[in-house]
């Protein structure tokens, strides 16, 4: 149950504070005074889409907080991780001026969607343009699914109907021509060929051409290679380090056995030695992997040459070509293995066709006999709504199966006695649409969890005895659940357990709208109005005054 919604900065309302109660709340007022910001407001507690727009001029952010007692939400708040406070859930939300918002359940950040996931629980809300839906055939069927136990023979064929449906995909993908089959075997042919002939090997590209690049400048490096050997080993006119290096071992080894304060220096003078003759010995073999013949280069110009060819083609790199090789294979082998697959692919197929329409034929049967109870529930709620002649059916139409089944699902109505079944939007008027409207949330209601109801205008199109027969049904709805109702009918009005009064005024070039809770000679005085208009008479209170006491008979 909605126990309380407060408004800042949203359109012509500066703020407002609204205590709900049980039962039937009603909100009245003139054209324009905000009675439908309100909803709006609510609406964007539940999270539904909202825009800088709703944003009061003047004013940098809106916000707007729904108090919900917490029944029928538990296993969200578990799944949420969030504690009611006093039994109470708290849904706020903070709308700045470029549409940016913030939303959060008892003070706990939440997005949008989950928003509007909790508020799915907590209330329905029907608006001015629900009532449309109704000649919309497209949500037909949604309304019979509500109604109807069809919910997990719903679930169950959409899962075999996505089973058959991805093993026609894959059969789909399957099918080709044979024109088209030999052309993808000469291209995957081709190009596993030249791939294989490359003996591609990950990393050779560059290692071959460091290789290159050494023997490229071979010379200038042998030069530089040999005069460092000669530094290092000596020559024909002078010593090299190491010849140097041992010389001063012989001398410092020589002092040491004399004194031991020369060991320290003469281990350092080996170990230099060592490396000397570690470097010399890499030198000499540097100089001999210098020695090549023009033909070693040549063959790796054509080997490189080979790899960049083979590597543009297919992916820059070694890897990435390797990779492509075993798709290409891979695709080979389907396609060659795909006559076989195709069968026994089309055998999966066809028996999981045979298990999705054996499904889709238990949905129907569910179907038709909601269909069936649906439709005489509604002729007793139209019959209670002044509409005792009307007929309302359910017609299946068997189609190919498909997401939702295989039902076309159409209502139809006759709103007047000897009159032909026919689709709702050419056999109701306005008036009468709001009355089948009504009727089927006063049906689908009796059967769902949700505390709370709204209705903008549910009485569109409707007046005399129709509009007081509508007033009743609210009420008897009200008896349920709590329901918050936004009219311009004095019948519906009378009926109310909690009304308030929606008022614009301006002040200082400012436009503000209050809301307030009317005590019963204010609700006599707002009837008065809705009855008569600004023309408040002894004459219009009387007829206010016996409204209320009809009302408070009826609801005894």
């Amino acid at each position: 149950m909605l126990l309380a919604l407060n408004i800042e900065n949203i359109a012509v309302i500066e703020k407002a504070e609204i205590e709900f109660g049980p039962g039937l709340n009603v909100l009245t007022g003139e054209t324009g005074a905000g009675k439908s910001i309100v909803i709006d407001s609510l609406e964007a507690a539940l999270g539904w889409r909202t825009s800088g727009q709703l944003v009061r001029t003047g004013s940098a952010a809106a916000r707007v907080s729904a108090v919900f007692s917490w029944e029928g939400t538990e296993d969200w708040c578990r799944e949420n991780e969030i504690e009611p406070e006093e039994g109470r859930l708290i849904l706020s939300r903070r709308v700045t001026g470029d549409g940016k918002s913030t939303c959060r359940v008892n003070g706990v950040p939440v997005t949008a969607a989950a928003l509007r996931q909790l508020g799915l629980r907590l209330i329905d809300i029907h608006g001015q343009g629900d009532g449309q839906r109704l000649t919309d055939e497209n949500y037909h069927r949604e309304y019979l699914d509500s109604f109807g136990d069809t919910k997990s023979a719903l679930e169950a064929y959409k899962a075999a109907y996505g089973a058959y449906r991805s093993a026609m995909d894959e059969l789909g993908r399957l099918e080709m021509d044979e024109a088209e089959k030999a052309r993808r075997v000469d291209m995957l042919t081709y190009q596993i060929n030249e791939l294989e002939r490359a003996e591609l090997k990950a990393g050779e590209y560059d290692e071959k051409n460091a290789r290159r690049t050494l023997l490229k400048n071979s010379g200038k490096l042998t030069s530089a290679v040999a005069d460092a050997a000669a530094a290092m080993l000596g020559g024909e006119r002078s010593d090299g380090a190491l010849s140097l290096i041992e010389a001063a071992l012989d001398d410092m080894s020589h002092a040491a056995r004399l004194s031991e304060t020369f060991a320290p220096i003469t281990e350092k003078l080996k170990e230099l030695k060592f490396s000397c003759e570690d470097v010399a010995y890499e030198l000499r073999d540097m100089k001999d992997e210098l020695d090549f013949s023009p033909e070693e280069l040549d063959q790796l110009d054509e080997r490189l040459d080979t790899l960049k060819r083979v590597l543009r083609k297919y992916g820059g790199t070694e890897e990435a070509a390797l990779e492509f090789l075993e798709d290409c294979r891979a695709q080979l082998k389907g396609i060659e293995s795909a006559d076989e697959r195709r069968e026994e692919l089309g055998r999966q197929a066809e028996k999981l066709r045979r298990e999705a329409q054996s499904l889709a034929d238990i949905l129907s049967e569910k179907r038709k006999k909601a269909g069936i109870d649906l439709a005489g529930r509604i002729e007793k709620e139209l019959a209670d709504l002044s509409m005792r002649s009307a007929r309302f059916s359910v017609s299946l139409e068997r189609t190919d199966l498909g997401p939702w089944g295989q039902d076309e699902v159409r209502f139809l109505m006759s709103a007047n006695a000897g009159e032909n079944l026919s689709r709702i939007s050419r056999a109701a008027s306005g008036g009468e649409l709001s009355r089948v409207m009504l009727a089927m949330k006063s049906v689908l209601s009796k059967d769902d969890s949700v505390g709370a109801m709204v209705f903008d205008e549910i009485d569109t199109g409707v007046s005399g005895i129709a509009a007081q027969r509508v007033a009743e049904k609210l009420s008897g709805i009200a008896a349920g659940k709590q329901v918050i109702c936004v009219t311009h009918l004095p019948q519906i009005a009378a009926m109310a357990d909690s009304h308030f009064s929606i008022a614009k005024e301006e002040r200082e070039g400012r436009t503000y709208t209050a809301v307030t809770l009317l005590p019963r000679e204010g609700r006599r005085r707002e009837l008065a109005r809705l009855i008569g208009g600004d023309n408040v008479t002894e004459t219009t209170l009387l007829a206010a005054e016996e409204q209320l006491q009809a009302a408070e008979r009826f609801k005894r």
